[in-house]
């Protein structure tokens, strides 16, 4: 990392296992900063540094200021992603950090989500010869009283259970394999969903016909934010045009109304073409993303 050019008093190192919790504080500060609130945890952080083929010894960077605080970090494998504290933006550090992203890369495609509000990091990106590939949106809804789950002909609609997981993960991967680039394998899809500390069995929703698993929708319980959380919904191909999305969609905010919750967010993007079935369920873009992809 001695390549990686920074401002002076700045040091760059590999990211170490014990660095997961600093890693989770850097990122909350870049979202409160640039959203006023933070929505991520520290089993996102985990989940990075547990993707098939990443050798944190190679494929990550964190960056110390002059203090020894954690000021920066980014990471490549696939994809890309890299987060400056807000009290060390401005400064180059995220121009050395892309420099290194991309040098990291060599030849190969990669690609990296920025939040459409965050200026600085689209210009940086563009400056570079990035282009956009596709739009996510963050979408929410606030509900006093939600209208009442009403499932289709043969479909039972019941709350997560333990030994849902090998149905759901293949539900899910089955129809997000339409536009994903690479199947995930159990473990690497359970880091990011069934087995973080925030997945919340009780507000997800297993739909079957049959006996048969038919659709999945993961709720978490994300600490520090208000909104209930939507992290994945899938309907299996022979079961999509008869409602049971938007049933399944019903279901979970009268679960999270029921616990309290005023508030549901989700997040999509334009590859899978389902903004239309949040929209249909009263969800409004609330913010959105752009993911680029390097030149």
């Amino acid at each position: 990392m001695r390549d990686l050019a920074l401002p002076a008093g700045y040091t760059p190192r590999p990211v170490r296992a014990g660095d997961v919790e600093a890693l989770h504080d850097l990122v909350e500060a870049c979202e409160r900063h640039l959203l006023g609130y933070a929505e991520s945890d520290a089993d996102e952080i985990r989940a990075v540094l547990g993707r098939p083929g990443l050798d944190p010894a190679t494929d990550t960077v964190l960056v110390t200021a002059p203090d020894g605080t954690v000021a920066a970090w980014a990471w490549v494998n696939r994809r890309s992603d890299a987060d400056v504290h807000p009290d060390h933006r401005g400064r180059g550090v995220g121009t050395g950090l892309l420099d290194w992203i991309e040098r990291r890369a060599g030849s190969a495609r990669i690609s990296q989500t920025v939040a459409d509000g965050d200026r600085a990091a689209t210009r940086l990106l563009r400056s570079h010869g990035w282009t956009p590939m596709v739009t996510s949106w963050q979408l929410q809804i606030a509900f006093d009283q939600p209208p009442a789950p009403q499932a289709p002909d043969g479909i039972v609609l019941r709350p997560f259970q333990p030994g849902d997981e090998q149905d759901a993960y293949t539900v899910l991967e089955d129809a997000f394999d339409e536009w994903q680039q690479r199947r995930k394998s159990y473990e690497e899809w359970a880091m990011l969903t069934v087995a973080r500390d925030a997945f919340d069995p009780a507000r997800s929703v297993v739909a079957t016909a049959g006996g048969a698993t038919v659709g999945v929708l993961l709720a978490l319980d994300l600490p520090g934010i208000a909104d209930g959380y939507i992290e994945r919904l899938a309907v299996r191909a022979d079961h999509r045009g008869r409602g049971l999305a938007q049933a399944m969609l019903r279901a979970c905010f009268a679960a999270y109304h029921e616990a309290g919750r005023r508030s549901c967010v989700v997040w999509t993007h334009s590859d899978t073409g389902a903004l239309g079935v949040y929209e249909r369920a009263g969800m409004t873009v609330r913010r959105s993303s752009t993911v680029y992809r390097n030149p």
